[in-house]
């Protein structure tokens, strides 16, 4: 689900100090996330997520530079799961449920197309 919110992230880095940053949640879903940060974090880093609602740990996957920041996918640890009743970002889209409304609207809708008359 595409998302935003600001959430607080720590890890460690190589040489064994901890690091903080506040990150903006980009997307959520069951196993993981997507951040983005003003900075790196190496692949395989162990990092901690909370938000004053919530927290989470995961490994880090991807971090990829674009035009903007770091975007930093994170799997969440074996036994950490999200669900929108154990926490709901700030601004939460299901573009699932945006499709599905889409396609009802359209079934429902009374209107013809226009015709292409010459």
């Amino acid at each position: 689900m595409l998302c935003a919110d600001l959430v607080d992230v720590s890890w460690k880095d190589l040489s064994g100090r901890r690091r903080k940053a506040v990150a903006n949640l980009e997307d959520i879903s069951s196993s993981g996330v997507c951040l983005q940060l003003d900075r790196p974090v190496p692949r395989d880093t162990l990092l901690q997520i909370s938000h004053q609602k919530a927290e989470f740990e995961g490994q880090v996957r991807y971090c990829l530079y674009r035009e903007i920041g770091y975007f930093i996918g994170v799997q969440f640890a074996p036994g950490c799961r999200w669900t929108p009743k154990s926490y709901r970002p700030r601004h939460l889209l299901d573009l699932r449920q945006l499709v599905k409304r889409r396609a009802s609207r359209t079934r429902d809708s009374s209107e013809e197309p226009p015709s292409l008359t010459q």
